[in-house]
């Protein structure tokens, strides 16, 4: 399955820094990256960021979303709470792939005081680069997506 190489990517003032580096690190694989900010450590809500990326992916404008937040938590919970949106906060490569492979995740959160850089690159590429395998998968898929209502 071919998937266009576009994202949105936001994060709160506690993860500025690991957002501009995976910034720098998705667009030289070559992907499309619309950076929502913030641009300043001016405190900022990570509920209103997460969702405003989440209604971006679950409007189909992009086919991924990541988050960043202090501890990946708080932000992947409010994106949760959009229709359409599947997020995972991973904290290995080893979840960011089966979110994906199994649970079609169209997102990742990942918590900036929780991992380092060179694991966060890697959480990003294992996501990334992983494909929804279907089959029984899609079975619980559809039923997660059945409880939105």
């Amino acid at each position: 399955m071919t998937v266009t190489k576009r994202l949105v990517l936001t994060s709160d003032h506690a993860a500025i820094e690991l957002r501009r580096a995976i910034f720098d690190h998705v667009t030289a694989l070559g992907w499309e990256v619309d950076d929502l900010g913030p641009m300043t450590t001016e405190s900022t809500p990570y509920p209103e960021r997460g969702a405003e990326a989440a209604r971006l992916v679950a409007s189909g404008q992009y086919p991924f979303g990541i988050l960043l937040c202090g501890t990946g938590q708080g932000i992947m919970m409010a994106a949760n709470k959009v229709k359409g949106v599947r997020c995972g906060v991973c904290m290995d490569t080893f979840s960011a792939r089966m979110i994906r492979q199994h649970n079609d995740a169209n997102m990742l959160s990942i918590g900036a005081r929780v991992v380092g850089l060179g694991l966060a690159l890697d959480i990003v590429d294992a996501f990334l680069t992983a494909d929804f395998e279907g089959g029984r998968h899609a079975t619980r898929v559809e039923m997660i997506k059945a409880l939105e209502g």
